[in-house]
């Protein structure tokens, strides 16, 4: 049987090396033996367009490279943080770009795999937010811009984002129940995994397909953690 590895929101970043040395040890130690690593977006905290090849960002890439290059592939989504990632990034680094909604049948088990952003439905202004910078022609209008216009307006949403997060309520920023069991039965899947909330749990719920359950991966900010598939089944890990 195959061995599957999920992580997400590592949020990397240069003024955060001792998370950067972490993944660099996960991709080294971790995935030797794996036969797919997906990455359930926000990889970076921030990408402002695949010809920002800074330092730091090729240091990324190359460990990415060494790793698909000793066998492993690697899939990543998009997330919040790093929906400009682009198909140049994927040549170089020897990833393969996934979508939302993508679905993993594994030992008779079908998994959906998402970012998780899409579920938070009660999040109105971020959801208008998502459809702007998400739409190819505004990306691709962006992607025009000097790099130096494009990080001033990461700066600016992510400070926008920090003052509008901090007067909302923890249940509207988590995902919706509802969307959630609406998402299981449109697929369908017996198992949800995805990030983007930093609410690390499995949930159990009752779908009119039966019982189903929800994987939330956990952030990079406070440890590492991951989650396998095997043939000892679900397994997860923090360090």
């Amino acid at each position: 049987m195959p061995r599957y590895l999920f992580i997400s929101d590592l949020h990397l970043e240069p003024e955060r090396p001792d998370i950067t040395r972490a993944f660099f040890d996960f991709l080294a130690q971790e995935t030797p033996g794996i036969d797919v690593l997906y990455i359930l977006g926000d990889l970076f905290e921030v990408w402002l367009g695949d010809d920002h090849l800074s330092e730091f960002n090729l240091s990324i890439i190359h460990a990415l490279k060494k790793t698909t290059e000793r066998g492993t592939a690697i899939y990543i989504l998009h997330g919040n943080r790093d929906f400009l990632l682009g198909e140049t990034f994927c040549r170089m680094s020897g990833c393969s770009l996934i979508d939302d909604y993508t679905t993993l049948d594994v030992a008779g088990m079908r998994y959906l795999l998402m970012h998780g952003d899409a579920l938070c439905t009660q999040d109105t202004a971020y959801q208008q937010f998502r459809q702007q910078v998400r739409d190819p022609q505004w990306q691709k209008d962006f992607l025009t811009k000097p790099l130096a216009e494009r990080l001033a307006f990461a700066q600016q949403a992510r400070a926008a984002s920090q003052q509008a997060n901090a007067q909302k309520s923890i249940a509207i920023m988590d995902v919706t129940p509802q969307a959630v069991i609406d998402t299981l039965e449109k697929y369908p899947a017996q198992v949800l995994i995805h990030g983007h909330t930093h609410r690390p749990n499995i949930h159990h719920l009752q779908t009119r397909k039966g019982i189903a359950h929800r994987i939330v991966l956990g952030d990079w900010y406070e440890q590492e953690s991951w989650l396998t598939i095997d043939e000892k089944g679900i397994s997860t890990y923090e360090m």
